[in-house]
């Protein structure tokens, strides 16, 4: 009778098992018919939206530098949907007429755009008549450049007959259709729609503009030919390492052949019971991806002038080198990590009480972190001399390094004759769209849009939120060529879908595709290394970055918990941040090998496609 009792038990739990195991399937399949379906319906939507009045070419966007843009909200009920997907691309100022009720013109709403060049308008059918309306259109279209989103009933397009700017025009009224006409505005989707009616003199039947798609495309996985239940146990590894305390939240953006498929937020920014939500935007210390984000675009762009040569010494450039261990070393070495640099100097060990203030004065003017300050000239005078005399043991190995890139900051700022992190957002950050990516992020963002980092409780005596956690970048005043980087996931994967694209992003090129090739390959007979960039380790024990990866891959890690692959093979860029520094040093992300693991994922993914 008890064996009865226990087979029938048994049965009842495989069976209870296989239920939930069915109801899962089941959910996973259910998801998957969904976006087959919201992606059919967005399509249609595309095939609905045509772009009109672009005989100047100003969709989609170029030139992100030259562009203060704001997008005005004339009575639109899904705004907010689209200011979302417009800031994506770029900084947009949000700005709507019910805020200005007062009044029968919207005088005081255009007086508040004076700063701004390029005025993204978003209008919907019913108010294509409103008279106040038209007429603040009509104004602002006569001193700056304006984009009017119409939504609805093509019939509403009879009330800009005399607007020459350009129009987009959705015959949807969804939040689908929301979404997609910010993407043709900045180019994450192509216009290629005619109007099918005549709806008056101007708009007639064959009328519209084609563009091509030259930025990303925000969509879901079966866009890209991937199953959206396919992507489920990413879930499922990061809900693993936060319950292991790997780190309190960790971001995952996937995008593959130039269309961001997944990227979501998880857990919190700390451990704390009232630790804010991790978001999407939010905004994390890079670490060493900062040599790659900033350091070594910054290289290929000068390699590429002609104005940093790599096989020329670095006394050539740094005149103090040229009577150091370092002088005959080549960029090249430095560049590869095979110089002989040790791998990193202490320097906080050797900060005395007399090396920093409390208090921000002429003495100590460089900012560590709060209540932090160290000493006028304390890089000069003790940084920089350690690093130029530290001795050459291991030239022609490979022994990764961050000195190599405070010798490669030094040098580049000596060319270009700007500070680092001027240059990297002049020349990429800004014109690429990429909003947050940047040195000290406490001048420009609130801390509660960062992540933080360590509490230090050996050196800055604080929790670090917006100062770099490296100890040696921080006591340079956080602008260095090894760390000092802070971005969203977002910054991340446009700057390398550039690099993705051989160079060339937004209808810009950036960098020439033989300098993306020069510096993205394999570039040592003795290491794994490409210049700069890290690579896909041909020895298959070591399963770095990840198991699937494919030996095309590059990008780079970070100490904080980051990391960036792009793989040419699979048309991928792939970014996770975390803050596994946080309270203090973790080290279960490497033990649960989460990146690694979920990098597969996306990787066996996109390798079975749809079935």
């Amino acid at each position: 009778m008890e064996k009865k009792s226990m087979k029938r038990n048994n049965l009842y739990r495989l069976l209870g098992i296989s239920m939930v195991a069915l109801s899962t399937f089941s959910a996973c399949a259910q998801e998957h018919r969904t976006n087959t379906q919201r992606l059919a319906q967005t399509n249609a939507i595309i095939s609905n939206t045509v772009l009109l009045n672009n005989q100047e070419n100003l969709i989609p966007l170029r030139n992100l530098s030259d562009h203060q843009i704001a997008s005005v909200s004339l009575g639109y009920h899904n705004q907010s949907t689209v200011d979302s997907l417009l800031n994506k691309y770029a900084k947009v100022t949000p700005f709507s007429a019910s805020n200005y009720v007062a009044g029968a013109t919207l005088n005081e709403l255009e007086d508040d755009l004076k700063y701004f060049n390029t005025i993204i308008v978003t209008i919907a059918d019913q108010d294509a008549k409103n008279g106040r309306y038209l007429n603040f259109i009509s104004s602002i279209a006569k001193s700056k450049k304006v984009i009017v989103s119409l939504y609805g009933q093509g019939s509403a397009l009879t009330s800009f007959d005399n607007l020459q700017s350009p129009i987009i025009w959705a015959s949807s009224n969804t939040i689908a259709a929301a979404a997609v006409v910010p993407q043709i505005i900045f180019g994450g989707i192509a216009a290629n729609q005619k109007l099918r009616n005549n709806f008056s003199g101007k708009y007639i039947a064959g009328s519209g503009f084609n563009t091509s798609v030259s930025r990303l495309k925000y969509t879901l996985p079966e866009d890209a030919g991937v199953n959206s239940d396919n992507l489920k146990e990413i879930d499922q590894i990061v809900a693993e390492a936060i319950r292991a305390k790997a780190a309190p939240g960790m971001v995952v953006l996937v995008a593959k052949d130039g269309k961001v498929i997944f990227n979501k937020a998880y857990g919190n920014h700390t451990y704390d019971s009232n630790g804010l939500p991790e978001k999407v935007t939010d905004i994390f210390d890079l670490a060493s991806i900062t040599k790659v984000m900033a350091t070594t675009p910054t290289v290929m762009r000068l390699v590429e002038q002609g104005k940093l040569q790599l096989d020329t010494n670095v006394g050539a450039y740094i005149p103090k080198a040229r009577l150091s261990p370092m002088n005959s070393i080549n960029v090249r070495e430095v560049m590869l990590h095979q110089a002989g640099f040790i791998p990193f100097i202490p320097f906080q060990n050797f900060v005395k009480p007399t090396d920093h203030s409390s208090d921000s004065t002429a003495a100590f003017p460089t900012k560590v972190a709060d209540g932090y300050y160290i000493r006028k000239g304390y890089f000069n005078d003790m940084m920089w001399p350690k690093m130029l005399n530290s001795p050459i043991k291991t030239r022609g190995k490979y022994v990764y390094s961050d000195i190599s890139m405070y010798v490669m900051k030094d040098i580049v700022e000596r060319i270009s004759m700007k500070p680092l992190n001027q240059y990297v957002a002049d020349n990429f950050y800004t014109p690429l769209g990429m909003q947050t990516a940047g040195f000290l992020p406490r001048n420009r963002f609130s801390p509660s849009q960062i992540v933080p980092t360590e509490k230090d409780t050996y050196f800055r005596d604080t929790l670090l939120t917006g100062y770099v956690h490296d100890q040696g970048a921080a006591l340079v005043g956080g602008v260095s060529g090894h760390a000092g980087l802070f971005a969203s996931a977002n910054d991340l994967a446009i700057m390398y879908q550039m690099l993705l694209n051989k160079g060339t992003y937004g209808g810009e090129q950036y960098l020439t595709p033989e300098t993306v090739d020069m510096f993205t390959v394999k570039n040592s007979n003795i290491s794994r290394r490409g210049l700069g960039f890290d690579r896909w380790d041909p020895d298959t024990s070591k399963e770095y970055p990840s198991k699937l990866a494919s030996p095309q891959t590059y990008g780079h890690t970070g100490y904080t918990g980051t990391c960036v692959w792009v793989d040419p093979s699979r048309g991928l860029v792939y970014v996770f941040l975390s803050n596994r520094v946080h309270p203090g040093v973790s080290e279960m992300l490497g033990k649960l090998k989460v990146r690694g693991r979920i990098q597969d994922v996306i990787n066996k993914a996109i390798d079975l496609k749809i079935q």
